[in-house]
């Protein structure tokens, strides 16, 4: 009965481990925020050159024990996930003692909340549910995944259930789906929106008009991106031809307005109704 248990816990296991390790990687690849890896365990605990290179080298080293369990029965893997997993209580606590600001980043930026009883009891757990694979048989873990049967299946639920209650990433990750930020707080890359811009109509009925198709000045006004362009009014003048894409929406409206060399519209075409052009240029 007790091997059963603690066979079912393998794919448990390897999957929070492969998870951990694309979290990291991605946390790092990313980094959505300056400074964001001084948030998050264990890289709050290494000088800041190296924060990026520890939460790596973490991330290898998940990678390299769920790859051992995935193709081999060795025993090596077994302890090692074992011992991965007791050294990560002691990192924790030590973390919650140093440092009771900083999440434990066992999932990557996911993982940003302060350190709690339900993240050092997590790996708690799956100390013990690796420590478990250590009697079952020595068999690769693919091969041991594929002999699973359906008796195998409520310990394989109730492992699952037990780690996603002791988890405050679910809640986080859902208070963030759940949440939407306003408009002009929500980031939106300069070239998505100059793609939105060239498919409009409005870009090609004054797409003529310019004498470079590559703007000479962008920035943003809150949910408006502005691109300017050289160009030449319809009585021949040169003028700076102004765009303002809208940042929101499947379908954002797209205004324009050309502005002469004394920074006054020559021609509007509804942009100086929704916005000030003169602020940002």
């Amino acid at each position: 009965m007790l091997t059963t248990i603690a066979a079912a816990q393998l794919p448990v296991v390897f999957l929070l481990l492969a998870a951990g390790t694309v979290a990291k990687i991605w946390t790092v690849a990313r980094e959505a925020e300056p400074g964001m890896l001084s948030r998050l365990g264990p890289a709050v605990l290494v000088p800041e050159r190296w924060r990026a290179p520890a939460m790596l080298g973490c991330a290898l080293g998940e990678l390299f024990l769920a790859s051992g369990l995935l193709l081999t029965g060795h025993p090596f893997f077994r302890w090692g996930i074992g011992g991965f997993f007791a050294v990560s209580t002691y990192v924790l606590w030590e973390l919650r003692r140093r440092r009771p600001d900083a999440g434990c980043g066992c999932f990557g930026e996911v993982s940003a909340l302060p350190v709690g009883r339900r993240s050092l009891g997590r790996t708690m757990v799956l100390t013990a549910m690796s420590l478990g694979l250590v009697w079952t048989p020595e068999v690769p873990g693919w091969a041991a995944m594929a002999n699973l049967t359906w008796t195998h299946a409520p310990a394989v639920l109730a492992g699952l259930l037990v780690l996603a209650t002791l988890s405050p990433e679910i809640e986080e990750t859902v208070a963030r789906l759940r949440y939407r930020a306003p408009c002009e707080q929500r980031r939106l890359d300069p070239a998505t929106a100059l793609g939105r811009l060239r498919s409009s109509t409005v870009w090609r009925s004054h797409e003529g008009m310019l004498s470079s198709k590559e703007p000479v000045d962008s920035w943003r006004e809150l949910c408006w991106r502005f691109f300017v362009y050289p160009g030449s009014s319809h009585a021949g003048d040169p003028v700076d031809v102004v765009f303002a894409v809208y940042l929101s929406g499947r379908h954002p409206a797209v205004r324009v307005a050309m502005v002469g060399s004394d920074g006054q519209p020559v021609e509007a075409g509804g942009l100086a109704e929704s916005l000030p052009i003169s602020a940002g240029h």
